[in-house]
């Protein structure tokens, strides 16, 4: 088939990037023509709560990448979109993940339609996004009415598409591995790597920080007496996107400013390994949530996770098996982590994650989006 991915990409940074990347990736390793349609504008700078939008890091050089849509433009929508009317692609994939993005996507995808030959199939991250605001549902279904069909990475999501009524055909597929942050490596390199001490057992939170993602709760959690007896430190990866203030007062009101490591900057892609490969087990205290793609980079490494029983977080972390499913509360994530460390259950929950990780294939993730395309 002829494809094109619509969403972020090089030289944009971030998640969703490397997700499509690898997806475009995918497609190409099953015989499909693929290229990235690329935001020159994701967000106006006075939107976007991060450092900045960009990679300091090379380009991948395997990819066709095209920058070209500016979310706050309607010409550069039309010309996107008409050019893609007239080149009549097999099939375009479009990442949905919050609905600022609404009007540039479905007017792009309504030009497209024009040809009546491209399915638009999308990913859709969220329908329901975390953050609600004003507005966010009719820009949600403005996109949403243009497309064929759509593949959703949680079954929460599926079931918000048909509690607003959307009968377009709709796969779940989980989130496949992220696999493009190299080999597992020992924690010993791993130790050497952060320069971090060897007699300490590391947890680690990873991702930018935001409410929704609960290490308010999870600072609470770490102040209990029981782990403070532990020879454990917590790893804090990841950039604030919100102000940190409420953080840094709790760390000083539980004194956890020793037990803590902060890496509070972007994590470039090379050292992504490091952090994952130098955990004890791997922590998301969210409050409420879709899927995660954190969890999926616990796979690729084999990392134990300890993830809270809200939106479709629990679905792919066996409790017990792979880790732990938990209430968000701050007792419960704290008696968790004391049965981890008092039954040294890091060797069992490893190997279950990896008897687990082989059903997250790119491969089906491909055949999910071009068997809703048809249907």
């Amino acid at each position: 088939m002829n494809v094109v991915i619509i969403g972020p990409a090089y030289p944009l940074r971030g998640g969703l990037a490397t997700y499509n990347e690898r997806l475009a990736r995918a497609f190409r390793e099953a015989g499909d023509e693929v290229r990235l349609v690329t935001f020159s504008l994701q967000y106006p700078n006075f939107l976007f709560p991060g450092q900045t939008q960009f990679s300091t890091e090379p380009g991948p050089d395997d990819l066709n990448i095209e920058v070209s849509i500016n979310s706050v433009n309607p010409l550069s929508w039309w010309r996107v979109g008409e050019k893609l009317r007239r080149e009549k692609p097999d099939l375009v994939v479009f990442r949905f993940w919050l609905p600022f993005m609404g009007p540039a996507l479905g007017s792009i995808a309504r030009r497209i339609r024009r040809n009546r030959h491209t399915r638009l199939v999308a990913i859709t991250d969220n329908v329901v996004p975390h953050e609600k605001r004003t507005g966010d549902r009719p820009l949600t279904r403005y996109f949403l009415k243009a497309c064929h069909g759509f593949v959703t990475m949680s079954r929460a999501v599926l079931a918000d598409l048909r509690r607003l009524h959307f009968r377009q055909p709709a796969h779940y597929q989980p989130h496949p591995l992220y696999d493009n942050f190299g080999a597992l490596r020992t924690k010993q390199e791993a130790l050497q790597a952060l320069g971090l001490a060897p007699e300490f057992g590391y947890l680690l939170f990873f991702g930018f920080i935001r409410a929704y993602k609960g290490l308010d709760i999870l600072l609470e959690a770490f102040a209990d007496e029981r782990l403070q007896q532990l020879p454990i430190k917590l790893i804090v990866a990841g950039e604030f996107y919100e102000d940190a203030a409420p953080y840094e007062s709790l760390i000083k009101q539980h004194n956890l400013e020793n037990r803590l490591v902060r890496a509070t900057d972007f994590i470039p892609n090379e050292q992504v390994a490091n952090y994952f490969c130098v955990a004890d087990m791997v922590v998301q205290p969210y409050k409420h949530a879709t899927q995660s793609g954190v969890s999926q980079i616990a796979y690729h490494f084999e990392r134990p996770m300890l993830v809270t029983d809200v939106g479709g977080l629990a679905e792919l972390i066996p409790d017990g098996e792979v880790g732990y499913v938990v209430k968000p509360t701050a007792k419960a994530i704290a008696d968790a982590l004391v049965d981890f460390y008092q039954h040294q259950r890091e060797t069992e929950f490893a190997a279950g994650v990896w008897a687990r990780k082989k059903q997250f294939s790119w491969s089906e993730m491909v055949k999910a989006l071009k068997q809703v395309a048809v249907e």
